[in-house]
């Protein structure tokens, strides 16, 4: 069966599309049905049947025979340490840890939140969790103490798993004076505390509250998989609210399961004894999906690495990694793609490593230009599958399935609809648009398995923030179009489309068209206060490695470039030169907050920003270009 067969089954019939999935699952107890609609539009997933996460992910390969196979893959170019964890210890390691948690008194239901760097004890302390059908929530290692207080406030851990540092290239990232400061700040105080104690920092313990990762797990007796309802919550990811308020998303255990099976077999084409890595953190989304869930319950090997893209210690660490573990599917942001471009434009540390194990390398997290996907083509020499989801959706709402057939590369577009996705662009009354027309992205409800189910002690929040917009759609916060063969284009999120002299303008186009420029390695538009026109764009401009151009020539060619390929209507003129622009530490760049500081608009310093002292940067170019008049942090 091609794509079109397998998304016309899932049309035709949902209910048995995943139900059939549901049968690459085991179920202590199957399933009655797929889909429970009695709060609709609230939906739930094979909410009857019983299940458990850790036993699909772990003791099910074992028992199958594949214990000695290897689960998890450590790479630390930082400490330059390399370990690998066979199936059969990593169920012995998480089994004892989660007898641990047991006998503490942590219970199915209860939360427990993680703050780790990357490393393999990151992968245990999750899969404890869902062992004993504990709710994780994973914070993101390094996270500041106010932000993790909120978080700690809101999911009200029995407990809290850390390390006592996490490593950047340079520095020694201390998370226990931060865990310290969180608990400290926060109403809700957990019962105890484990800390795993890193070489590089070992952390001073709380008396009474903390224990060591060893001495917690002495002499316990390991705890067995706990049955959970296919409706009960798998875990609590955060994503950052546009209020400030960090909204948590319910993940639950049934759909979850079907989902990521169905992914790793259909859209990444991996299975039992490959090698899959996805070069992100556990703090995100992708970390959960596909480097602890996906990879281990599809029965693969899942890679662990602790470093950058570059300098850790050279742009070549990841073909490296890649050749030195013959990695069948990568998985990585445009961002750290972009990164390796700049300091190696025309890939010589490509050519230095032997990559013949790697079918495809798959991107997403923020729209992947298509100057960088030809360069990657290019100097890969295989499929470069730009795929497009969300933290609340969990896995691909739009991709190229390889595990099925690999559809046509159309450069910008992250492919197809994938099944359980009804994906529509409408206009701002809820109307469906003609091909071709930009318009809001939204997704006809259900949502399929593996989506959020609401967000945690906030349903209203849920429904407000996500259902209300578009009545019976899932509002995605994205805009963009569909071409007349079904291809979506994700252009920008509904804030980043600006409104120039009334003309709909997208800012991601004007960054496809700068990204061409064979100077500039990355660049962001946004759009600025205009008294005459509402709005203009501008746009921020890094230049290549070792590039010698005159920054006012490189700008005098983009705008014209600008304007030849989309039109005097864009009001494209004004560009500045930096050495890097504000992201997250997920790589998403934040066009927002420039866009505060470029109208002289109070902003809240983002909690995900990678480094605030690009703030500062990015102010002093505004105000060189007449802008940024006021700045207020607050």
């Amino acid at each position: 069966m091609g794509y079109s067969d397998i998304y016309r089954e899932w049309q035709t019939d949902p209910e048995a599309f995943w139900m059939k999935a549901a049968e690459d699952i085991h179920w202590y107890k199957k399933p009655s049905k797929a889909l429970f609609d009695e709060n609709a539009p609230v939906y739930e997933w094979f909410s009857d049947g019983l299940t458990n996460t850790c036993y699909n992910a772990v003791d099910r390969h074992v028992e199958a025979g594949r214990g000695g196979q290897l689960a998890i893959m450590h790479e630390s170019p930082i400490t330059h340490s390399t370990k690998g964890l066979t199936y059969r210890e990593l169920r012995d390691r998480v089994a004892s840890l989660a007898g641990a948690l047991k006998m503490r008194g942590v219970e199915k239901g209860d939360r427990v939140i993680i703050y780790m760097p990357m490393i393999p004890e990151a992968l245990e302390a999750m899969l404890a969790c869902a062992r004993i059908g504990a709710v994780h929530s994973v914070v993101f290692g390094g996270f500041a103490a106010h932000e993790l207080a909120v978080r700690i406030d809101d999911a009200k851990p029995t407990a809290i798993i850390a390390a006592s540092c996490g490593l950047e290239p340079n520095r020694v990232v201390h998370y226990k004076p931060l865990l310290d400061e969180a608990i400290e700040q926060a109403e809700h105080k957990p019962d105890f505390c484990v800390i795993f104690q890193r070489e590089q920092e070992v952390a001073k313990l709380v008396e009474g509250r903390d224990f060591s990762w060893h001495g917690f797990q002495y002499g316990v007796k390991p705890a067995d998989c706990v049955p959970v309802e296919g409706n009960h919550p798998a875990y609590i990811l955060y994503t950052s609210g546009t209020t400030g308020q960090p909204k948590g998303v319910v993940r639950t255990t049934g759909g979850h399961l079907v989902a990521l099976q169905w992914t790793m077999k259909n859209i990444y084409n991996v299975g039992p004894g490959e090698r899959f890595w996805a070069a992100s953190d556990v703090g995100w989304v992708v970390g959960h999906s596909y480097i602890c869930y996906g990879p281990l319950i599809a029965g693969a090997e899942t890679l662990v690495f602790e470093g950058k893209p570059i300098g850790t210690p050279h742009a070549g660490v990841f073909w490296k990694i890649i050749q030195n573990h013959r990695v069948k599917s990568f998985f990585t942001a445009p961002t750290a793609l972009r990164a390796i471009k700049r300091e190696d434009p025309k890939g010589e540390w490509i050519k230095r490593y032997k990559l013949h194990d790697l079918q495809a390398l798959f991107l997403a997290g923020e729209r992947a230009d298509p100057d960088t996907i030809k360069w990657a083509q290019e100097h890969l020499n295989v499929p470069v599958i730009d795929h497009w989801w969300q933290t609340e959706t969990g896995w691909a709402i739009a991709a190229n399935p390889i595990g099925v057939e690999t559809l046509p590369v159309k450069i910008g577009s992250p492919s197809v609809a994938m099944p359980g996705y009804d994906v529509h662009i409408l206009d701002e009354g809820g109307h469906e648009v003609p091909d071709g027309t930009m318009g809001a992205i939204a997704i006809k409800l259900p949502l399929p398995p593996g989506t959020l189910q609401t967000l945690w002690n906030a349903e209203e929040r849920y429904r407000k923030s996500y259902l209300e917009h578009f009545p019976g759609y899932y509002e995605t916060g994205d805009a963009g179009y569909k071409d007349e063969d079904g291809y979506l284009y994700i252009m920008a999120r509904t804030d980043d489309v600006i409104n120039v002299a009334g003309h709909r303008l997208s800012t991601g186009a004007m960054e496809e068209v700068l990204a061409a420029h064979p100077d500039v390695a990355e660049c962001a538009v946004i759009g600025v206060h205009d008294d005459l026109k509402g709005q203009l764009p501008f746009g921020f401009l890094c230049l290549n490695s070792g590039s010698d151009r005159k920054p006012e020539d490189v700008i005098a060619e983009c705008v014209y470039q600008v304007r030849d390929q989309i039109g005097p209507v864009a009001a494209f003129r004004h560009a500045c030169i930096v050495d890097r622009l504000p992201k997250t530490r997920s790589g998403k760049i934040l066009r927002a907050t420039m866009q505060k500081i470029a109208d002289s608009e109070e902003y809240k310093m983002p909690a995900t920003i990678d480094d605030p002292a690009i703030l500062d940067e990015i102010t002093a170019a505004l105000r060189d270009a007449g802008y940024a008049k006021v700045r207020e942090p607050q």
